[in-house]
């Protein structure tokens, strides 16, 4: 896979056409643009969800006439509805699509983001967290979207690359909201007052920028609108001449005739969808992979998103498969969250030197290095993938669980008041921290992948219990925040061990493999 793969046209797969490498320099392409617009899309939801912490602690706080039990309480009921908006985006993904679920997300959460400046104490600002947090659930549908345009040979890679790059806007908000702050109090000559408020109409203006234009721009899926998923597999079957028993359609799809038609299924029969295949590859067929018919059958019986129902969701979700990229992603990305909350206050303790921007920007660090460290372990899992199989996709989130858990529990013994020691550690963690974030949703396609978003969104939404539940800890313990990491350290090894026993995927599962 060489350079000239950034940009060139991708190599996809005959049946569900996605693709098997990531022109993410080419927004020309369907696939570059999709790539683009999943990433950039949830790096503005995030800058958005964590605007508040870079202003919270001084100049909010200061406002407002907030205490610190304010601002933790703060903290955590920002991720109160993100969890819950994860549950749903989920099911919502497999039932209408994931490009309309996200552009619902960003749209939705866009406003609470524009009426910051209404907020005069902290009641409301407890209220305005909690309804932004709707932006943080932008990340099922970012990752199930990427997910349906990117084979299973690179779709670690592609969701490590959005989630890292979208997480990077935790980061960089530490610089954009005290920058547009700043820019208004000195340029515009506005009162701290006004200021603060105002910058929020810039997260708010850029977010109805992207939502609006992802819509006019993108796909649903490669072969076109959601509703036709199940249709076009069958098509695209037919085209190469497979025969057989292939896709089992819900209700809602109709019979088509023998032909190919362009329409969409008219709604209200259970009918199996008829394509005459003759055994013989029909169609130009150019950048294709070359399966066998048995791989193309697999995908289309095992790949193809359902419908879901209750009790399939039920199933999906109370699977051991499913609890092993929860309880991952509650170690990893919780820690992510409840860190990214307390970092700048961690860090005015022990260097009050540094002052509140100074403090801010070694904070912003821990965020922005998403970049390069997601999309890292994503890289190394989809490498594993090709030479052992899904066994080496999910040993690594348990390695990465692990020293993850030790390094948390050395910063957490030393908390250092050397700054070269205290950032060293931080980093060390980061590395496996965010490396094991996109291990996570390397291994999350290949679990019932026929309810890809149900099992992306119960994952997403633990990620989010595991921030609410540690941020609760950091709560409770004040400003003892050494003690707090030691504690989530011990945590996350502990649950990674007893999840280390269950097979990646259920035996027998279709696809996925």
């Amino acid at each position: 896979m060489g350079v000239a793969t950034l940009w060139q046209a991708p190599e996809v797969n005959p049946v569900n056409r996605k693709a098997r490498s990531i022109p993410g320099l080419n927004p020309i392409n369907m696939y570059g643009r999709v790539f683009f617009f999943a990433w950039f899309g949830f790096f503005l939801a995030f800058w958005s969800w964590y605007a508040f912490p870079p202003l919270l602690t001084l100049t909010i706080a200061k406002d407002l006439g907030l205490t610190a039990t304010d601002i933790a309480n703060s903290n955590i009921i920002a991720l109160v509805a993100t969890l819950l908006v994860r549950l749903v985006a989920g099911p919502a993904c497999d039932m209408f699509g994931p490009r309309y679920t996200f552009a619902a997300c960003l749209l939705i959460g866009s406003i609470p983001t524009a009426l910051a400046g209404a907020v005069t104490n902290a009641k409301g600002l407890l209220a305005l967290r909690f309804f932004i947090g709707i932006l943080g659930g932008s990340f099922v549908p970012c990752q199930v979207w990427s997910t349906g345009f990117f084979d299973k040979n690179i779709v670690g890679t592609a969701n490590s690359f959005t989630g890292g790059f979208g997480n990077a806007g935790g980061g960089v908000t530490y610089f954009l909201m005290p920058a547009i702050f700043d820019s208004l109090v000195s340029n515009q000559h506005l009162s701290a007052h006004v200021a603060w408020r105002v910058a929020f109409i810039v997260p708010f203006i850029c977010i109805v920028a992207v939502a609006t234009a992802l819509l006019i721009c993108c796909p649903d899926t490669p072969t076109g609108k959601w509703s036709e998923r199940h249709l076009r597999a069958e098509q695209n079957l037919a085209e190469h001449g497979v025969t057989g028993d292939v896709v089992n359609l819900p209700v809602g799809f109709a019979d088509k005739s023998n032909s190919v038609g362009t329409g969409s299924p008219s709604a209200g029969s259970n009918e199996k969808i008829d394509f005459t295949a003759t055994g013989k590859i029909t169609g130009n067929h150019d950048h294709e992979a070359q399966l066998g018919q048995q791989q193309m059958l697999d995908t289309a019986r095992g790949e193809v998103v359902q419908k879901p129902t209750f009790k399939e969701a039920m199933h999906v979700i109370f699977s051991p498969q499913t609890f092993v990229t929860a309880g991952g992603y509650f170690c990893s990305f919780g820690t992510e969250l409840s860190v990214n909350s307390i970092l700048g206050a961690y860090y005015l303790k022990n260097f009050p030197t540094l002052g509140q921007t100074g403090t801010g920007r070694w904070a912003a660090m821990f965020g922005l290095l998403n970049i390069a460290f997601r999309p890292a372990g994503g890289i190394f899992s989809d490498f594993l993938y090709r030479r052992t199989g899904v066994w080496g996709k999910k040993a690594l989130i348990h390695v990465y669980a692990v020293i993850t858990g030790a390094f948390l529990i050395a910063i957490g013994l030393t908390d250092s008041k050397h700054t070269s020691t205290m950032f060293g550690l931080i980093a060390g963690m980061a590395f496996f921290l965010e490396g094991g974030n996109g291990a996570n949703y390397s291994l999350v396609p290949h679990v019932h992948p026929y309810a890809n978003g149900i099992v992306s969104g119960f994952t997403g939404a633990m990620g989010n219990l595991g921030g609410i539940i540690f941020a609760i800890i950091f709560r409770y313990n004040g400003t003892n925040y050494g003690k707090v990491f030691w504690i989530i350290g011990i945590i996350t090894i502990v649950i990674n061990v007893s999840l280390s026993w269950i097979r990646p995927i259920p035996k027998g599962q279709i696809g996925g493999r």
